[in-house]
């Protein structure tokens, strides 16, 4: 299998170089901090705060703009400024995902922005010119590599890290406990070649071919959730990074490349997604025509529903009387490590902020083990630091979400909503016959290519 190279450096661009004198500067003038902030990262210091309450030691309130709920946040928040009050504040600010891109740059050419943002990771390669990298004299790459999952490493630069885990919401797979006892199925699947002789067991097509129960929502896209995700699983699964950096610090991708037995991951992993919706094979379970996956799911129609850990409270609102459980997801038998797909938010330090040095304090101290662990309660998520998941909750769902944070991957995506226009192409191509599968996948990594030629000057 091709190696997962999903933690690749990135490019150093003209604004970090623009930036090393001042950062200089910083590390000088706050050494102190420095070394606080260490401390911190490492879990030895939860916290500091100015004891002797001399007011000169103030850095500044630090404004952070994210997607994650206000609610949520303001836990997390007042947590943090009842500790560091006297050294450095906070005020976050929510934003719905739909604006969240277009205000911050509106904001930022109008230079009214935050200091911090919350960065997910299919917006580092988009908006890492933005950016002040935390330089490895205050974060080191060891000390991040032992702290954080390994999702995290997508935020490794060359001098420093584009931002900081802080929260992670895994891809899981729910399953709906009746249908299967009534299948006499005692488990949901751990592997992906189990899931053709359930088909044949659990999915039910009347006499005028109409799906009336269904296994799994695989082979469409667009009335499937989370389909780009569930893809990118299963081709990273299958030993593709999707995008990688080659030795001259180029992005590719690799969609289109073979393993050395010939057989290219990508290929595959559309190849068995598709698989589903093929009315002539005997793993048929889905079509465009039914319902949106998530509202199936929730009316106990369909047996296997991949979504993110973040929506187990939801799932259990629409439907209080659905008889429901969750586990990791499923894996080939012949992998050499497991993996999910999962999304994460890191704490990024925008270049434009006027309070670097609260920024720096701000972002190691959020990232201490008390912080960490107030958030992930807050969010009702797992935590991104290694040393919290050594410490299984007693929730048995909960451990679930553990588990995945461990196993959570990602790939650099040059523009979420190009790169779904694209994987939905690629699905339409394949099983609407416009394209043999290989020629689908292949076009699809020529439009990568295309859309990477801007990261690469």
């Amino acid at each position: 299998m091709l190696p997962l190279k999903i933690g690749g450096v990135l490019p150093i661009s003209n604004g970090m170089k623009e930036a090393k004198g001042f950062q200089l500067a910083i590390l000088g003038t706050f050494g102190v901090f420095i070394i606080l902030g260490v401390l911190a990262f490492s879990g030895i210091l939860p916290g500091f705060s100015n004891t002797s309450k001399d007011k000169n030691q103030f850095l500044g309130n630090v404004v952070i703009w994210g997607t994650l709920s206000q609610g949520a946040m303001t836990t997390i928040v007042d947590d943090f400024n009842s500790i560091n009050e006297d050294t450095v504040t906070l005020t976050y600010t929510e934003k719905s995902k739909g604006v969240f891109e277009s205000e911050l740059v509106e904001a930022l050419a109008d230079g009214t922005g935050p200091d911090m943002i919350l960065l997910p990771q299919d917006f580092i390669m988009r908006h890492r010119n933005k950016i002040y990298p935390i330089p490895y004299e205050v974060l080191p790459e060891r000390t991040f590599k032992d702290n954080f999952i390994e999702e995290g490493e997508l935020y490794l630069g060359l001098t420093g890290s584009y931002a900081v885990p802080f929260a992670v919401d895994p891809l899981v797979m729910y399953w709906n406990r009746d249908i299967f006892s009534s299948a006499l199925v005692s488990a949901p699947p751990s592997y992906w070649d189990e899931f053709f002789g359930l088909a044949k067991m659990i999915t039910k097509i009347d006499n005028n071919s109409n799906i009336k129960k269904s296994l799994v929502s695989f082979g469409e896209f667009d009335n499937v959730a989370n389909a780009k995700d569930i893809l990118s699983m299963l081709i990273m699964q299958a030993g593709s990074p999707i995008i990688t950096i080659d030795e001259n610090r180029t992005y590719r991708p690799t969609l289109s490349e073979d393993e050395s037995n010939g057989v290219s991951p990508a290929d595959e992993a559309f190849r068995f997604y598709t698989e589903f919706s093929n009315p002539t094979k005997t793993s048929y379970s889905w079509n465009r025509s039914l319902p949106y996956s998530r509202d199936m799911f929730t009316t106990g129609d369909l047996a296997l529903y991949f979504g993110y850990a973040s929506e187990y409270a939801s799932l259990q609102k629409k439907n209080p009387h659905l008889n429901f459980d969750v586990t990791t997801v499923p894996q080939t038998r012949t992998a050499d490590r497991k993996l999910t797909f999962g999304k994460m938010q890191g704490l990024a330090i925008l270049k434009s902020s006027k309070v670097l040095s609260a920024d720096l304090v701000a972002a190691t101290l959020l990232s201490s083990k008390d912080i960490i662990s107030t958030a992930s309660t807050a969010l009702n998520l797992p935590p991104v630091r290694r040393d919290l998941l050594a410490q299984k909750p007693k929730e048995s769902y909960l451990s679930v979400f553990y588990d995945g944070a461990l196993l959570s991957r990602g790939w650099l995506d040059p523009s979420p909503s190009e790169t779904n226009a694209i994987f939905s192409e690629i699905v339409q191509d394949i099983t609407s016959g416009r394209r043999k599968l290989s020629s689908a996948v292949d076009n699809g990594n020529a439009q990568l290519l295309k859309l990477l030629r801007g990261y690469n000057k």
